[in-house]
Protein backbone atom coordinates (compact mmCIF):
# COMPACT_ATOMS: atom_id res chain seq x y z
CA UNK A 1 0.00 0.00 0.00
CA UNK A 2 2.46 2.37 0.55
CA UNK A 3 4.50 1.66 -2.32
CA UNK A 4 1.48 2.35 -4.19
CA UNK A 5 1.04 5.96 -2.16
CA UNK A 6 4.70 6.61 -2.85
CA UNK A 7 4.22 6.01 -6.83
CA UNK A 8 1.05 8.23 -6.83
CA UNK A 9 2.73 11.03 -5.24
CA UNK A 10 5.36 11.18 -7.51
CA UNK A 11 2.89 11.32 -9.99
CA UNK A 12 0.84 14.11 -9.07
CA UNK A 13 4.65 15.93 -8.26
CA UNK A 14 5.83 15.16 -11.85
CA UNK A 15 2.17 16.98 -13.35
CA UNK A 16 2.89 19.72 -10.99
CA UNK A 17 5.70 20.49 -12.48
CA UNK A 18 5.26 20.10 -16.19
CA UNK A 19 6.66 22.84 -17.43
CA UNK A 20 4.78 26.29 -18.59
CA UNK A 21 7.08 26.97 -21.85
CA UNK A 22 10.32 25.79 -23.35
CA UNK A 23 12.29 28.15 -21.27
CA UNK A 24 11.43 26.27 -18.36
CA UNK A 25 12.24 22.86 -19.55
CA UNK A 26 15.19 21.95 -18.76
CA UNK A 27 15.10 23.36 -14.91
CA UNK A 28 11.56 21.11 -14.66
CA UNK A 29 13.09 18.12 -16.00
CA UNK A 30 16.19 18.18 -13.49
CA UNK A 31 13.69 18.81 -10.73
CA UNK A 32 11.62 15.73 -11.47
CA UNK A 33 14.24 14.10 -12.04
CA UNK A 34 15.36 13.95 -8.74
CA UNK A 35 15.26 10.67 -6.54
CA UNK A 36 13.94 11.00 -3.39
CA UNK A 37 15.80 10.99 -0.22
CA UNK A 38 14.40 9.22 3.35
CA UNK A 39 14.05 11.69 6.53
CA UNK A 40 14.23 10.31 9.60
CA UNK A 41 12.90 13.07 12.24
CA UNK A 42 11.85 16.50 12.16
CA UNK A 43 12.73 17.94 15.81
CA UNK A 44 14.99 21.37 16.41
CA UNK A 45 17.58 20.32 13.29
CA UNK A 46 15.87 17.30 11.31
CA UNK A 47 12.61 20.20 10.40
CA UNK A 48 15.76 22.49 9.06
CA UNK A 49 17.85 20.08 7.57
CA UNK A 50 14.56 18.73 5.59
CA UNK A 51 13.63 21.75 4.78
CA UNK A 52 16.70 22.64 2.71
CA UNK A 53 17.01 19.28 0.89
CA UNK A 54 13.05 20.70 0.01
CA UNK A 55 14.06 23.76 -1.34
CA UNK A 56 16.53 22.29 -3.91
CA UNK A 57 13.69 20.48 -5.56
CA UNK A 58 14.56 17.30 -3.75
CA UNK A 59 11.30 15.22 -3.17
CA UNK A 60 11.75 13.73 0.41
CA UNK A 61 9.76 10.59 2.21
CA UNK A 62 9.98 11.41 5.73
CA UNK A 63 8.70 9.76 9.11
CA UNK A 64 8.80 11.39 12.80
CA UNK A 65 7.80 9.96 16.19
CA UNK A 66 5.34 13.10 16.46
CA UNK A 67 3.09 13.06 13.05
CA UNK A 68 2.13 16.48 13.29
CA UNK A 69 5.43 17.23 12.11
CA UNK A 70 5.38 15.55 9.09
CA UNK A 71 2.05 16.64 7.96
CA UNK A 72 3.25 20.16 8.48
CA UNK A 73 6.07 19.88 6.45
CA UNK A 74 3.83 18.30 3.45
CA UNK A 75 1.30 21.47 3.91
CA UNK A 76 4.32 23.48 3.47
CA UNK A 77 6.07 22.19 0.36
CA UNK A 78 2.89 20.14 -1.28
CA UNK A 79 3.41 17.56 -4.08
CA UNK A 80 7.34 17.07 -2.90
CA UNK A 81 7.04 15.06 0.84
CA UNK A 82 5.23 11.73 1.16
CA UNK A 83 4.71 11.17 4.59
CA UNK A 84 5.47 7.22 5.35
CA UNK A 85 3.59 5.19 8.62
CA UNK A 86 7.61 3.73 9.52
CA UNK A 87 11.34 4.28 9.11
CA UNK A 88 11.11 0.89 7.49
CA UNK A 89 8.93 2.28 4.52
CA UNK A 90 11.02 5.28 4.72
CA UNK A 91 14.69 3.09 3.86
CA UNK A 92 12.90 0.97 1.84
CA UNK A 93 11.54 3.73 -0.67
CA UNK A 94 14.83 5.48 -0.62
CA UNK A 95 18.29 4.86 -1.71
CA UNK A 96 19.89 7.24 0.36
CA UNK A 97 17.72 8.10 4.05
CA UNK A 98 19.32 10.65 6.59
CA UNK A 99 18.86 10.30 10.23
CA UNK A 100 18.78 13.17 12.61
CA UNK A 101 17.54 12.15 16.07
CA UNK A 102 18.11 13.57 19.37
CA UNK A 103 18.86 11.13 22.02
CA UNK A 104 20.91 7.70 21.85
CA UNK A 105 17.82 6.29 23.16
CA UNK A 106 15.59 7.63 20.71
CA UNK A 107 17.98 6.68 17.70
CA UNK A 108 17.91 2.96 19.38
CA UNK A 109 14.53 2.68 19.51
CA UNK A 110 13.72 3.74 15.85
CA UNK A 111 16.66 2.15 14.46
CA UNK A 112 15.97 -1.54 16.23
CA UNK A 113 12.24 -1.49 16.12
CA UNK A 114 10.25 -4.14 14.65
CA UNK A 115 9.22 -1.59 11.87
CA UNK A 116 12.51 0.66 12.24
CA UNK A 117 15.08 1.84 10.04
CA UNK A 118 17.43 -1.72 10.14
CA UNK A 119 14.47 -3.51 9.13
CA UNK A 120 14.23 -1.68 6.03
CA UNK A 121 18.04 -1.78 5.03
CA UNK A 122 18.49 -3.85 1.89
CA UNK A 123 21.72 -4.05 -0.61
CA UNK A 124 23.17 -1.15 -1.50
CA UNK A 125 20.82 1.12 0.73
CA UNK A 126 22.94 3.87 2.21
CA UNK A 127 21.97 5.19 5.92
CA UNK A 128 23.14 8.67 6.99
CA UNK A 129 23.27 9.02 10.52
CA UNK A 130 23.21 12.55 11.77
CA UNK A 131 22.66 12.28 15.18
CA UNK A 132 25.58 12.32 18.58
CA UNK A 133 25.99 9.34 19.58
CA UNK A 134 28.14 7.24 21.59
CA UNK A 135 31.25 5.49 19.27
CA UNK A 136 30.08 2.30 20.26
CA UNK A 137 26.46 3.20 18.93
CA UNK A 138 27.77 4.32 15.64
CA UNK A 139 29.97 1.14 15.33
CA UNK A 140 26.99 -1.42 16.25
CA UNK A 141 24.69 0.57 13.85
CA UNK A 142 26.92 0.19 11.03
CA UNK A 143 28.11 -3.47 11.33
CA UNK A 144 23.97 -3.71 11.49
CA UNK A 145 23.60 -2.16 8.27
CA UNK A 146 26.70 -3.65 6.30
CA UNK A 147 25.23 -7.38 7.47
CA UNK A 148 22.21 -6.68 5.57
CA UNK A 149 24.13 -5.52 2.86
CA UNK A 150 23.79 -1.63 2.93
CA UNK A 151 26.38 1.02 3.47
CA UNK A 152 26.65 3.28 6.50
CA UNK A 153 28.10 6.61 6.54
CA UNK A 154 28.28 8.09 10.43
CA UNK A 155 27.59 12.18 9.98
CA UNK A 156 27.32 13.88 13.03
CA UNK A 157 26.77 18.00 12.95
CA UNK A 158 28.46 21.14 14.30
CA UNK A 159 25.27 23.58 14.09
CA UNK A 160 22.33 24.26 15.51
CA UNK A 161 18.69 25.40 14.47
CA UNK A 162 19.96 28.42 12.76
CA UNK A 163 22.54 26.99 10.41
CA UNK A 164 20.19 24.03 10.25
CA UNK A 165 17.42 26.47 8.20
CA UNK A 166 20.14 28.06 6.01
CA UNK A 167 22.02 25.44 5.24
CA UNK A 168 25.22 26.45 7.06
CA UNK A 169 25.97 23.07 9.10
CA UNK A 170 29.50 21.85 9.26
CA UNK A 171 29.33 18.00 8.69
CA UNK A 172 31.96 15.45 10.28
CA UNK A 173 31.62 11.76 8.22
CA UNK A 174 32.98 8.86 8.19
CA UNK A 175 32.42 5.11 7.17
CA UNK A 176 31.83 3.52 3.49
CA UNK A 177 33.59 6.27 0.53
CA UNK A 178 31.41 5.05 -1.87
CA UNK A 179 28.68 5.80 -0.07
CA UNK A 180 29.76 9.37 0.92
CA UNK A 181 30.76 10.03 -2.54
CA UNK A 182 26.60 9.30 -3.51
CA UNK A 183 25.55 11.46 -0.97
CA UNK A 184 27.73 14.35 -0.98
CA UNK A 185 24.61 16.14 -2.59
CA UNK A 186 23.01 15.98 0.56
CA UNK A 187 25.77 17.52 2.31
CA UNK A 188 26.57 20.11 -0.37
CA UNK A 189 22.79 21.43 0.12
CA UNK A 190 22.66 21.19 3.89
CA UNK A 191 26.17 22.08 4.51
CA UNK A 192 29.03 25.42 4.44
CA UNK A 193 31.52 22.45 4.99
CA UNK A 194 32.17 19.11 5.01
CA UNK A 195 35.12 16.99 6.39
CA UNK A 196 35.61 13.23 5.55
CA UNK A 197 37.79 11.63 8.47
CA UNK A 198 38.17 8.55 6.81
CA UNK A 199 35.97 5.01 6.03
CA UNK A 200 36.96 4.24 9.94
CA UNK A 201 32.91 4.55 11.49
CA UNK A 202 33.46 6.18 15.40
CA UNK A 203 35.93 8.90 13.67
CA UNK A 204 33.98 11.28 12.91
CA UNK A 205 31.87 11.18 16.54
CA UNK A 206 34.84 11.50 18.61
CA UNK A 207 36.00 15.03 16.26
CA UNK A 208 32.28 16.12 17.41
CA UNK A 209 32.46 15.34 20.20
CA UNK A 210 35.70 17.55 20.81
CA UNK A 211 34.01 20.23 19.14
CA UNK A 212 31.60 20.17 21.61
CA UNK A 213 33.63 20.41 24.75
CA UNK A 214 35.09 23.22 23.15
CA UNK A 215 31.92 24.78 22.45
CA UNK A 216 30.54 23.75 25.92
CA UNK A 217 33.07 25.05 27.91
CA UNK A 218 33.34 28.35 25.87
CA UNK A 219 29.35 28.98 26.62
CA UNK A 220 30.09 27.82 30.43
CA UNK A 221 32.93 31.01 30.53
CA UNK A 222 30.60 33.18 28.60
CA UNK A 223 27.97 32.95 30.79
CA UNK A 224 29.81 33.33 33.84
CA UNK A 225 31.58 36.68 32.52
CA UNK A 226 28.53 38.17 31.62
CA UNK A 227 27.14 37.21 35.08
CA UNK A 228 30.01 38.34 36.75
CA UNK A 229 29.80 41.61 34.66
CA UNK A 230 26.34 41.67 36.18
CA UNK A 231 27.81 41.10 40.07
CA UNK A 232 30.13 43.90 39.34
CA UNK A 233 27.79 46.63 38.39
CA UNK A 234 28.86 46.87 35.18
CA UNK A 235 26.97 46.95 31.82
CA UNK A 236 26.38 43.51 30.59
CA UNK A 237 25.94 44.61 26.59
CA UNK A 238 29.28 46.66 27.14
CA UNK A 239 31.15 43.28 27.54
CA UNK A 240 29.60 41.48 25.19
CA UNK A 241 30.80 44.03 22.80
CA UNK A 242 34.22 43.99 23.58
CA UNK A 243 34.41 40.88 23.67
CA UNK A 244 33.34 40.95 20.49
CA UNK A 245 35.66 43.12 19.35
CA UNK A 246 38.84 41.30 20.48
CA UNK A 247 40.84 38.02 20.66
CA UNK A 248 37.51 35.93 21.45
CA UNK A 249 34.90 37.81 19.02
CA UNK A 250 33.09 34.72 17.24
CA UNK A 251 29.78 33.56 16.27
CA UNK A 252 28.94 32.06 19.81
CA UNK A 253 29.98 35.75 21.23
CA UNK A 254 28.16 37.88 18.71
CA UNK A 255 24.98 35.93 18.72
CA UNK A 256 24.70 34.15 22.49
CA UNK A 257 26.73 37.15 23.94
CA UNK A 258 23.37 39.55 23.33
CA UNK A 259 20.73 37.12 24.14
CA UNK A 260 22.51 36.16 27.62
CA UNK A 261 23.28 40.17 28.37
CA UNK A 262 20.21 41.70 27.35
CA UNK A 263 17.21 42.51 30.81
CA UNK A 264 14.49 40.39 29.39
CA UNK A 265 16.00 37.12 29.05
CA UNK A 266 15.98 35.75 25.49
CA UNK A 267 16.16 31.52 26.57
CA UNK A 268 14.50 30.09 23.53
CA UNK A 269 16.77 27.03 22.38
CA UNK A 270 18.21 26.33 19.35
CA UNK A 271 20.45 23.74 20.90
CA UNK A 272 19.28 22.64 24.17
CA UNK A 273 21.35 22.62 27.62
CA UNK A 274 20.68 18.83 27.74
CA UNK A 275 21.84 17.95 24.29
CA UNK A 276 25.07 19.55 25.52
CA UNK A 277 25.08 17.74 28.50
CA UNK A 278 24.49 14.76 26.88
CA UNK A 279 27.58 15.49 24.88
CA UNK A 280 29.64 15.64 27.85
CA UNK A 281 28.63 12.47 29.04
CA UNK A 282 29.59 10.22 26.05
CA UNK A 283 32.90 11.97 26.23
CA UNK A 284 33.09 10.27 29.65
CA UNK A 285 35.27 12.57 31.63
CA UNK A 286 34.33 15.99 32.94
CA UNK A 287 35.47 19.36 31.14
CA UNK A 288 39.02 19.21 30.52
CA UNK A 289 40.36 21.58 33.55
CA UNK A 290 38.86 21.88 36.88
CA UNK A 291 37.84 25.98 36.66
CA UNK A 292 35.88 24.30 33.69
CA UNK A 293 33.81 21.80 35.40
CA UNK A 294 33.08 24.86 38.03
CA UNK A 295 32.20 26.84 35.75
CA UNK A 296 29.43 24.66 33.40
CA UNK A 297 28.01 23.46 37.00
CA UNK A 298 27.42 26.95 37.71
CA UNK A 299 26.07 28.37 34.52
CA UNK A 300 23.77 25.13 34.47
CA UNK A 301 22.19 25.79 37.51
CA UNK A 302 22.02 29.76 36.95
CA UNK A 303 20.33 29.37 33.79
CA UNK A 304 17.89 26.65 35.56
CA UNK A 305 17.00 29.48 38.11
CA UNK A 306 16.22 32.03 35.14
CA UNK A 307 14.04 29.30 33.56
CA UNK A 308 15.96 28.55 31.10
CA UNK A 309 14.14 25.19 29.15
CA UNK A 310 16.73 22.49 30.13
Amino acid sequence: LFEILVARQMRRQRRSLLPTSKATMSTTQAVTAKKPVGFIGLGIMGAGMAGVLLRTGRPLIVWNRSVEKSSMLASEYPGLVTVADTPKAVVQSCDITVSMLSTPAAAEAVFSAETGTLAGISEGKILVDCATLQEEDMVGMAAAVTAKGGRFLEAPVSGTKGPAATGTLIFMVSGDESAYEEASFAFDAMGKATHYLGAEVGAATRMKLCVNAVMGTFMAGLAEGVHLAEKLDLEKSKLVEILGQGAMGCVLVNVKGPKIAQEERDHAPNFPLKHAQKARVLLRFPPLFSGGRAAWTNAMALATARGAPL
